[in-house]
């Protein structure tokens, strides 16, 4: 695992420093981009069945609104901290922009595991995040959507409550909905998809087919389940797998030389996106432990769990033979680190353009709920695909004009765009 000693929101900071640097950007445009415009913390107090109250510590933080209303994740995390959620809505606002949504940047969370509490309890507890923040949210104010540990379920709850509270029918104040009530075909699979949109275009322009490829994944949620899915698909092998265990409070990594089969980890996955360790030795896995999926032998690196998996303590131990690393966590790599990568000369697709597939897929999904008129799924890829990969072009274009690598020239892009917005509004 990778240092988790890293404050993610001077992380943040640090980012946006160096792109205003290039950008030569204003002091007091640095200033008001450097920081949220809005942040609430609050706590959540719930009477569970037996009767006894737990109280819960909730957030909400909104970066920037200047291109159109904050979007952004609830995540429901034991370890969740202010300055996460505070670095998550600043690379929410990054992302809306570079892709070219109206959209601006927000995060929020509650610090919890929902592995142990009830379903009545993480009903209670979505609602109660609803009732904090109901007047401050909305479908043309800050719009909602899951995250690490959080689902369409979930979601359905805040709705609900949202409604109650307000006195009608707004389904588009929240997205990643149950598709029978107001959510968008494709939204599962769009973030997971999405990496695998842009890794096709960086296998393109390294001249690669997906067919002679070898790819190994850190984490089986939904976005990595969606990844190898596709990846699968289009040809690609996936031989190693890392997830947490629950039980054993570790992680393990799943290596099958001859390739993971995704419907077979599937099969003896939970709805965490846990892999049965026993199950998995039962169909000819090697169980090794969590960092082994960076040590393996492949082209391509997808981490797609949790922030800062590849840190100092482990970059060294990446196989020579990596060509491209996928990002589909936000920051799973540290800067210092990725200065390591950028020497062995591994493009990374940075996380604000590679998964922003599930805010696009967010956005779509917002624009159909307050239209009351939906798209068939193959109309919701087809224009996801197409969002995405201008995404790509423009920012490979740019890194190539001016020298830069990927990450840099996507910050440039998004903070310029976010920037010129707040000019023509008169902010600055």
């Amino acid at each position: 695992m990778g240092n988790e000693k890293i404050n993610p929101y001077k992380m943040a900071q640090a980012q946006f420093d160096k792109a205003a640097d290039l950008l030569g950007l204003e002091p007091n445009v640095r200033e008001l981009l450097r920081q949220p415009l809005r942040e609430y913390q609050f706590v959540i107090p719930i009477r569970s069945v037996d009767g006894d109250v737990k109280v819960f510590k909730g957030f909400r933080v909104q970066h920037n609104d200047a291109l159109g209303p904050c979007k952004g994740g609830i995540r429901f995390h034991p370890l969740e901290t202010i300055d996460q959620i505070r670095a998550l809505s600043m690379l929410m606002t990054w992302k809306c922009a570079v892709v070219d949504i109206p959209l601006g940047g927000a995060m929020g969370g509650v610090v919890c595991d929902p592995h142990t509490l009830s379903t009545k309890m993480q009903e209670r507890l979505c609602r109660g995040w609803v009732r904090q923040m109901s007047k401050n949210i909305g479908p043309f104010t800050d719009i909602p959507e899951p995250d690490i540990m959080t689902n369409p379920q979930h979601m359905l709850w805040m709705l609900d409550e949202y409604e109650v509270l307000h006195g009608g029918r707004y389904p588009g104040a929240v997205t990643g909905k149950p598709v029978t009530v107001g959510g968008a075909l494709g939204r599962t699979e769009a973030t997971g998809f999405g990496v695998v949109y842009m890794l096709r275009e960086a296998l393109k322009k390294l001249k690669l087919k997906p067919k002679d490829t070898v790819a190994s994944v850190q984490g089986f949620g939904n976005v990595a389940q969606h990844v190898i899915r596709l990846y699968e698909q289009l040809g690609g092998k996936v031989i190693c797998v890392s997830c947490w265990n629950h039980h054993d409070r570790v992680a393990y990594s799943f290596r099958k030389e001859d390739g993971l089969e995704f419907k077979t980890l599937l099969s003896i996955t939970d709805d965490f996106g846990e892999i049965d360790k026993d199950k998995a030795r039962d169909i000819g896995c090697e169980v090794l432990p969590e960092d082994a999926w960076l040590e393996q032998e492949v082209d391509i690196l997808i981490p797609a769990a949790l922030e800062y998996q590849i840190a100092m303590n482990n970059v060294e131990s990446i196989n020579g033979r990596v060509k491209i690393i996928a990002e589909g966590a936000n920051t799973p790599i540290t800067d210092e680190a990725e200065a390591v990568i950028n020497r062995m000369g591994i493009l990374v697709i940075p996380d604000f353009i590679s998964n922003s597939g599930g805010v696009i897929c967010s956005y779509f999904e917002q624009v159909q709920s307050n239209s009351n008129h939906y798209w068939a799924k193959d109309e919701v890829f087809g224009k996801l695909d197409v969002k995405m990969t201008a995404a790509f072009i423009n920012v490979c274009e740019l890194a190539e004009k001016r020298g830069i690598n990927l990450r840099d020239a996507a910050h440039l892009i998004g903070v310029a765009r976010v920037a010129q917005a707040c000019r023509e509004r008169g902010w600055i």
